[in-house]
């Protein structure tokens, strides 16, 4: 079929660092902003960039993802020419049912959907980082230098690059050593996990990697540093937008808490025209009692609020009672706030009740969670 490029969104992680938010959900889906699913993100990254078709591969809890991304209406990826499709780790035909057993094998697995397409180019991405970036001004460069492989980094302090996998590079951006979490890094250049590979390369590794046993089978552990030894052409791209791994409550807080303080993600297209695209959950609008008080927050469709809320992100749905007092909390849909009850940097997940009675976190030295999937 020729498409230029398809994107491939690694989106079946289990997301254990999220504890009880991901209990039932895969991370991809887990709610963000307000209004969103992490997912929406790569999703609508990926509508913004003019690219069409989109594989999402999906292994943890994959049924609500599943149908959440449907056939990618959300994100205009149903036309004739568009899709965006569900590649759950299945049964194939010779070898039987068996688990994505790294990175590189969830694609390696799907080569016969990247195959009817024989695109030129493949990216990967993963499905739970929060960020906006034009994949196709990232793919003008890769196609610029000729290269074999690009690798999106982002410029982090000395003191975080010890948390991620580090591209060593020469000043015209090429990459001669990939270090994974080094103890002492030669660079500030941090993978953010996106790579755009030209196709026919990427397959012939892929191949090779899924003979080799003794493989993690891992993009940062097995393909790139493969791909170095051969001295293929790899380069960094520089990303310097805002970009969060929301891996853990307390990051996921935090990003949730950046929307509140004008950081760079502008969810409101004030900057540039780049939707974040989601489900219209078409609830009623909001309610503010007369005894309410709102500050600094982000309160969304179908809320209630009778009580106090400052500082915080209130889901679709969620009900704040006279008397109540939210601070420096994310509420999940459906959340109910009873009258008198107290809540401080907190995370309450979807539905949960708090009662009259319950103080939750006032010392809050760090982001409690309350969820009745624990």
């Amino acid at each position: 079929m020729g498409k230029e490029i398809v994107a491939m969104i690694l989106a079946g992680g289990r997301g254990t660092r999220l504890e009880a938010l991901t209990a039932k959900v895969a991370k991809p889906a887990v709610h963000f902003g307000g209004k969103y699913r992490i997912i929406d993100f790569p999703l609508s990254n990926c509508a913004n960039s003019g690219i069409d078709v989109v594989g999402v591969l999906t292994q943890y809890e994959s049924v609500l993802l599943g149908t959440y991304v449907g056939a990618g209406t959300k994100w205009g990826l149903d036309g004739n020419n568009s899709l965006a499709a569900i590649l759950p780790a299945r049964e194939r035909g010779g070898v039987g049912a068996t688990w994505y057993a790294g990175t590189a094998d969830a694609i390696y697995q799907n080569i016969s959907f990247l195959d009817q397409y024989d695109p030129e180019y493949v990216l990967i991405l993963s499905g739970d980082h929060i960020y906006k970036m034009d994949y196709a001004e990232m793919l003008a460069a890769h196609k610029e230098k000729g290269a074999d492989l690009t690798v999106a980094v982002l410029n982090v302090s000395l003191k975080e690059a010890s948390r991620f996998g580090i591209m060593n590079t020469n000043k015209d951006g090429s990459i001669y050593e990939f270090e994974e979490k080094p103890e002492k890094p030669k660079s500030t250049l941090a993978s953010m996990g996106i790579y755009i590979f030209t196709y026919k390369e990427l397959r012939k590794y892929l191949i090779a990697d899924a003979k080799d046993e003794n493989s993690k089978h891992d993009f940062g552990m097995n393909i790139i540093p493969m791909m170095l030894d051969d001295d293929k052409k790899l380069y960094a791209y520089e990303f310097s937008g805002y970009w969060k791994d929301v891996g853990t409550v307390e990051s996921l807080w935090q990003a949730n808490m950046d929307l509140l303080d004008d950081k760079e993600l502008d969810l409101y297209n004030i900057k540039k025209d780049w939707k974040i695209y989601t489900e219209d959950t078409l609830s009623k609008p909001q309610i503010i009692g007369e005894k309410a008080s709102i500050k600094h927050s982000l309160v969304t469709q179908g809320c209630i609020v009778n009580g106090e809320v400052e500082g915080s992100v209130l889901f679709n749905n969620v009900y704040i009672g006279e008397g109540a007092k939210v601070v420096d909390s994310v509420l999940m849909p459906g959340v109910l706030v009873e009258e008198g009850a107290e809540i401080y940097k907190a995370i309450i997940d979807e539905g949960v009740v708090v009662k009259s009675s319950d103080v939750i976190n006032k010392e809050a030295k760090e982001v409690e969670l309350v969820s009745d999937n624990a």
